[in-house]
């Protein structure tokens, strides 16, 4: 069964961090891009980064130099987050299977449920 976890989130204040995890059931993912995307209420829901299979990494220019994106051998996707802003917070979510860009949501054949990040001023 292809399923894709989150768990880490929480409330955090400015300035501090957090890191969220992602477990990607199946062996399809060994391959493939893995990407967290958030969604702040009232918005459309926004790439934050991706991983390829070969590392690869892509992030969106509002969490450059403040986000990392990673992955383990048992496919675990892992988004560490330094120095958050109140203008982070939102539902991450994570996703899998690309076709096309990594940037649009509507590339992903996988999903996972959300985890929420509320950053405290």
């Amino acid at each position: 069964q292809v399923q894709l976890v989150e768990s880490g989130g929480g409330l955090v204040q400015s300035g501090g961090s957090l890191r969220v995890s992602c477990a990607a059931s199946g062996s399809i993912f060994s391959f493939n891009t893995m990407s967290w995307f958030r969604q702040a209420p009232g918005k459309e829901r926004e790439f934050v980064a991706a991983i390829t299979g070969g590392h690869s990494l892509y992030y969106a220019d509002s969490v450059k130099g403040r986000f990392t994106v990673s992955r383990d051998a048992k496919n675990t996707v892992y988004l560490q987050m330094n120095s958050l802003k109140f203008e982070d917070t939102a539902v991450y979510y994570c996703a899998a299977v690309a076709s096309g860009s990594y940037y649009s949501p509507r590339n992903y054949a996988y999903w996972g449920q959300g985890t929420q990040v509320t950053v405290s001023t």
